[in-house]
């Protein structure tokens, strides 16, 4: 049976007498990805480094792929795109790449592949000193796709990224996935990581306080589903408020607020009005809703 991508268990990395991480325990599945947020000084970058086997760990175990962390084979497992990336700027972009091939023992022919793969074909001959942020973070990406990585580590991937390269890269990531690598991506982008992984991990001074899929996050965390309803009169919006208990908004707007259990209830009450209402939109939890609450914001 093949080991586990990525199991780090009862993790706890101490500095100062602080508890940079406090019994983090977290797993990746094969293809699975997974979003890793946080405030800054959440703990992540550190999680991530002792990953990479940067940096020691006090107590805990991390495997990746049955092998510790900065070990031969746990290298050769692992891909890691840092935030800022940085490349002798005298080369040119198909010069540095060659050059990180050469090192991981594959061909000119896969380099070339992968650079036109992340957009970078036609500036494949440029100097990295001529590029821009988003194209020195697109060849970093290059180079984390060498070979067929079992575990991905991308720290805020679309740093630098106009919408379209966005997306690009996370087209890229679904591949990744589909041929069986483990994604963890540490963001602050929620919109993007909200639609495009499958398991959302939040860390709270260094504690990991969510760790599930997003449905499963907004039932534990009780938040209100919002219907929100528009009248055709602004009487009609004032017996809407009275008789479901929500909140007349400008013109003819009501919000509802209630619990995923009470929402049908809810339109119930909102369908005896009929033709005299025009319009109703419901909004459940979002990632932003969630990663406040988990995170200890106020809403």
């Amino acid at each position: 049976m093949m080991e586990q991508p990525l199991s780090c268990t009862e993790i706890v990395k101490i500095r100062s007498g602080t508890h940079i991480l406090d019994d983090v325990s977290i797993t990746l599945a094969e293809g699975e990805r997974v979003a890793l947020l946080g405030h800054n000084g959440a703990g992540k970058s550190t999680l991530i480094k002792a990953i990479l086997g940067l940096t020691t760990i006090d107590a805990g175990q991390i495997s990746i792929c049955g092998y510790v962390p900065g070990s031969t084979y746990a290298r050769a497992a692992v891909a890691y795109l840092p935030e800022a990336v940085a490349f002798q700027g005298a080369l040119t972009g198909r010069e540095v790449f060659e050059m990180f091939a050469s090192l991981a023992g594959r061909s000119r022919a896969e380099a070339g592949t992968l650079l036109e793969r992340v957009g970078l074909d036609s500036a494949a001959d440029r100097r990295v000193a001529t590029y821009s942020k988003g194209m020195r973070q697109r060849l970093g990406l290059a180079q984390a796709l060498l070979g067929q990585p079992r575990v991905a580590l991308l720290d805020e991937p679309t740093s630098g990224l106009d919408p379209v390269s966005r997306q690009d890269l996370y087209s890229i990531i679904d591949e990744l996935a589909a041929a069986g690598t483990s994604v963890l991506i540490a963001s602050h982008a929620l919109t993007e990581v909200e639609a495009r992984t499958d398991r959302i991990a939040i860390l709270r001074e260094g504690r990991l306080v969510a760790n599930d899929n997003l449905a499963s996050l907004a039932q534990a965390a009780g938040l209100p589903i919002v219907l929100r309803v528009k009248a055709t009169e602004t009487g009609t919006a004032d017996r809407i408020a009275d008789e479901t208990g929500g909140t007349r908004l400008n013109g003819t707007s009501v919000e509802i607020r209630c619990l995923a259990k009470d929402k049908m209830g809810a339109l119930q009450r909102v369908s005896r009005f009929g033709s005299e209402v025009a319009d109703l939109d419901i909004s459940p939890p979002g990632l932003e809703d969630l990663y406040r609450h988990y995170s200890g914001e106020t809403q």
